[in-house]
């Protein structure tokens, strides 16, 4: 039941993170990029580079929440148009999103699932 818990609260924290403009620019830490909070963004092998789209829709996307923006905060950033519409910020091409099982600023969980996750680095 506690595991259970931390998981719903950290499914809140990063779901909550993952509908914030970027604004407030994505950062280098540790030689990854991070987002809101100080957590790690991750990139999808599966996305094509320079497409203007990510494959990352529905239960994916609950999984992997996109990092969502208005406008592209530097020169390597873009945003591209997702599936529902939304806008979705990309770093040199390559969309962002959080892992929804990093529970705290430094996780690196993701890096490497099913071997097509990877932890963005700039």
């Amino acid at each position: 039941m506690k595991k259970t818990l931390l998981s719903i609260a950290a499914f809140v924290a990063i779901a909550g993170c993952s509908t914030m403009a970027a604004d407030g620019p994505v950062k280098t830490m540790d030689g990854v990029l991070v987002g809101a909070g100080g957590m790690t963004l991750y990139t999808f092998d599966r996305d094509t580079a320079g497409s203007g789209k990510s494959v990352c829709n529905g239960p994916c996307a609950t999984n992997w929440p996109p990092l969502m923006a208005d406008k592209a905060p530097g020169s390597d950033y873009s945003v591209v148009t997702r599936d529902d519409g939304k806008m979705q910020l990309a770093y040199k091409g390559k969309p962002l999103y959080y892992w929804v099982k990093d529970a705290k600023p430094g996780d690196k969980t993701g890096d490497g699932v099913n071997q097509v996750w990877r932890t963005a680095r700039p």
